[in-house]
């Protein structure tokens, strides 16, 4: 194996042998102790992230981790089309299932024996050890391999806990059998949840000791299927890619690995297949699902020139792409690395239950010693002082803290990326919960970011498809973006004619002819250059445009002004109900924009914003220091952007969301990517990020309460060692059961 580190100085590192959040405490402490090295380790997804100076090795660091006592190893690149089984490492579940299972079936017969006095026939302890003897070493062999390690290396984890409590019960229960007088015929004893005074000798703890082992490998295997559950998201977003492609080669279709595309390849897409990476198609139209990335379920339409993106489906004809971007460069390869390096980070919260998780193991042995000494030194005898100081060491087990935030993370951050919500890190987390007021870009992000044709008025006796026919043809002779609206609009209606003629009048509009006709199309002022004046009707038509901030294009032909064309970056339809949503969710919503006061204020009158809340005629420079003159008053500000000149703001803002279908630059400053670059996915991120955090908080509070509750009762002698087993793997379970909750979100 390599251990060649990477020219970059962060490497994440695959630990292996972990059963607690303890184990990760430790890991994390010894690597940061190490010069030049800053490391966070994550109990559920297993893996540590680790930054390093120059001058420190990767075999160093796994050098570090193995002298812990645990495994560290760099992690194979994920590769979506292997073949089944290939390269996957084997599944942790099975040996799990055994040792269950075999709990279980033994541990079953060895509790109803000790809790129903009527089932204890003569010679039934020996019975029951012979049951129970399979259970503690066979199959409670993990927790005393693992804290045979870790006493070692000079350590304690939840397994020291199992371990301690398992095998002392188990002990006792020999010694009494052998040398006391629990191994005589006849012997019998009722079941009890608190403590009884009574002679120790006479006393057996099978049932506690094989119960204990039961539960717990119960609790550690429906966690380990449950984290698994959690991750499922991020591993299903790396096997959405196509696993091979058509290629053209020399005018042949040839079908390679998806592995063997190159940058620069032209690949054929059927009807019905994945497209094999991002992309521009060269020939053909089509309508494309992206639904699978962006949570978006209407198809887009595509043609000639337009981008498209690896892994959607083509749902309508066929399409030829020029692939742009390959392997790990694709747009669904960064959601996926955003993705994992999301649940790889900590919250605040989590770093304080992992401070506690390292110093919790050893104060519970001595809390343990203490219960026993207590129960022994009030002269209660030896059989009430054990049970409470094994409920001690059985109950207070540290695994719902470590699980708390990573599960919740998992889940919600790979919920997200199903419904095109990309979520950088914990920390992000804690900002939409503070956040009060949302900047709206308004180009590209409220607006489509593109003219549109928006309304035809045309003369008394005109038909408006005569109107798009000829100043359609006409426009679609030049460049510039209202006429391609016009244009664009136009096509739709029909096919175009050709134009002879044409000629560019700068600054003014258009002139040509098109079927025999003389057509001009542009400013008021050059018709009337041509004395083709706007009768009334049209003239109040284009006064109210320009009121609506709108573009105003004057068409006449024939020596006659004949209709008025309105033309405008159009609002995205799902704009004004996103920013009612973002109300809801009390925060005030601020338009921004370089546009004029006038565009601005029409454009928020349409979806909602309040004119006292538009901020226009912004030089891109400028947005920075309006950020930040709103932070200065007092608020927090969150905002949405998709171009270079938002990528500044982004950064300034106490949250950055960038809108996916935007530039590299303000996905990179953004703290959130909304994938499908639609308005609506902004509250839609907001409100998931404020339900994982709410889920995070509710795990924690679970996990602290339950054992701030349970080892006062437990060193009270108030609670069986076997229902201490149970509580304590409930704990775990009950908090990543919770964290799946986010699975449901919508």
């Amino acid at each position: 194996m390599t251990t060649q580190a990477p020219a970059s100085t962060e490497v994440e590192l695959s630990i292996g042998g972990m059963t607690c959040a303890s184990c990760a405490a430790r890991i994390e402490k010894k690597l940061n102790r190490m010069d030049g090295v800053s490391a966070s380790v994550n109990y559920a997804t297993e893996k540590a992230k680790v930054a390093f100076d120059e001058g420190v090795d990767v075999a160093d660091l796994i050098a570090t981790v193995e002298a812990t006592g645990y495994t560290a190893a760099l992690p194979k690149p994920p590769v979506a089309d292997a073949p089944a089984g290939q390269g996957e490492p084997p599944d942790e579940l099975v040996p799990l299932r055994q040792r269950l299972f075999t709990a279980v079936a033994l541990a079953v017969p060895v509790i109803a024996m000790a809790m129903v006095p009527a089932l204890q026939f003569d010679n039934w302890q020996w019975l029951s050890l012979v049951l129970a003897a399979p259970v503690v070493t066979y199959a409670a062999w993990p927790f005393h391999k693992a804290a045979f390690t870790n006493a070692r290396h000079g350590a304690a984890t939840m397994d020291t806990l199992v371990s301690l409590g398992t095998g002392a019960a188990f002990l006792w229960s020999v010694w009494a059998l052998f040398l006391g007088d629990a191994g005589m015929p006849g012997m019998r004893h009722g079941f009890e949840l608190t403590i009884a005074r009574s002679d120790g000798s006479s006393n057996i703890y099978l049932e506690a000791a094989a119960g204990v082992t039961a539960f717990i490998l119960a609790g550690r295997y429906f966690e380990a299927r449950s984290k698994r559950t959690a991750g499922a998201a991020l591993k299903a977003l790396l096997e959405l890619g196509a696993k091979d492609v058509s290629v053209l080669r020399r005018g042949r279709e040839v079908r390679i690995p998806i592995g063997d595309l190159a940058v620069g390849d032209r690949f054929v897409v059927r009807p019905g297949e994945k497209i094999a990476t991002d992309g521009l198609v060269v020939e053909g139209a089509s309508a494309v699902d992206a639904s699978m990335l962006t949570g978006e379920s209407v198809p887009v339409e595509v043609s000639v020139g337009d981008g498209v993106t690896g892994a959607t489906v083509n749902a309508g004809g066929r399409l030829v792409v020029e692939a742009t971007k390959v392997g790990a460069d694709t747009q669904l390869s960064r959601m996926a690395r955003l993705v994992e390096d999301a649940q790889n980070g900590k919250a605040a919260a989590q770093r304080l239950a992992d401070r506690i998780s390292a110093v919790f193991v050893p104060i519970v042995i001595i809390l343990a010693v203490a219960t026993l000494g207590y129960w022994l030194g009030t002269g209660e005898g030896w059989t009430a002082a054990f049970t409470a100081a094994v409920a001690v060491l059985i109950i207070a087990c540290p695994c719902a803290l470590g699980l708390a935030t990573p599960t919740a993370l998992m889940v919600g951050t790979g919920r997200g990326a199903q419904l095109g919500i990309l979520i950088k890190g914990p920390e992000v987390l804690e900002s939409t919960r503070k956040v009060d007021t949302i900047v709206l870009d308004k180009t590209g992000t409220v607006t489509t970011g593109r003219m549109t044709l928006l309304a035809v008025h045309t003369a008394e006796g005109v038909a408006e498809a005569e109107v798009l026919r000829l100043a359609g043809a006409l426009e679609h002779a030049s460049e510039h973006p209202i006429a391609r609206a016009i244009a664009t609009a136009a096509a739709k209606a029909g096919e175009l004619p050709a134009v002879e003629g044409f000629e560019n009048v700068p600054g003014l509009g258009v002139q040509g002819v098109v079927d025999g006709h003389a057509v001009i199309a542009g400013r008021e002022a050059l018709l009337n250059d041509w004395s083709q004046y706007l009768p009334q009707g049209l003239a109040e038509a284009k006064r109210t445009a320009e009121a609506a901030g709108r573009t105003a294009i004057a068409v006449g032909w024939d020596g006659e002004a004949r209709a008025v064309l309105e033309v405008a970056d159009a609002v995205k339809p799902t704009s004004a109900e996103a920013i009612a949503r973002l109300r809801g969710l009390g925060l005030t919503p601020v338009l921004l924009t370089g546009d004029n006061r006038l565009v601005a204020e029409a454009v928020a009158a349409e979806v909602g914003i309040a004119p006292e809340d538009v901020i226009a005629e912004v030089m891109p420079q400028d947005k920075v220091a309006t950020v930040k003159r709103l932070q200065a008053e007092g608020r927090v500000v969150a905002m949405v952007g998709d171009g270079v000149n938002d990528a500044a703001a982004l950064a300034q803002a106490d949250l950055g969301l960038a809108m996916g279908t935007g530039t590299d630059a303000a996905i990179e400053a953004g703290d959130l990517t909304l994938v499908r670059g639609d308005l609506l996915a902004a509250a839609d991120a907001i409100r998931l990020s404020r339900r994982t955090l709410a889920t995070i908080k509710g795990n924690l509070c679970w996990a602290f309460g339950y054992n701030v509750a349970a080892l006062p009762l437990a060193a009270a002698g108030m609670l069986n060692p076997m229902i201490a087993g149970a509580a304590m793997a409930f704990s775990s379970v009950f908090v990543v059961g919770n964290s799946l909750r986010l699975r449901r979100f919508r």
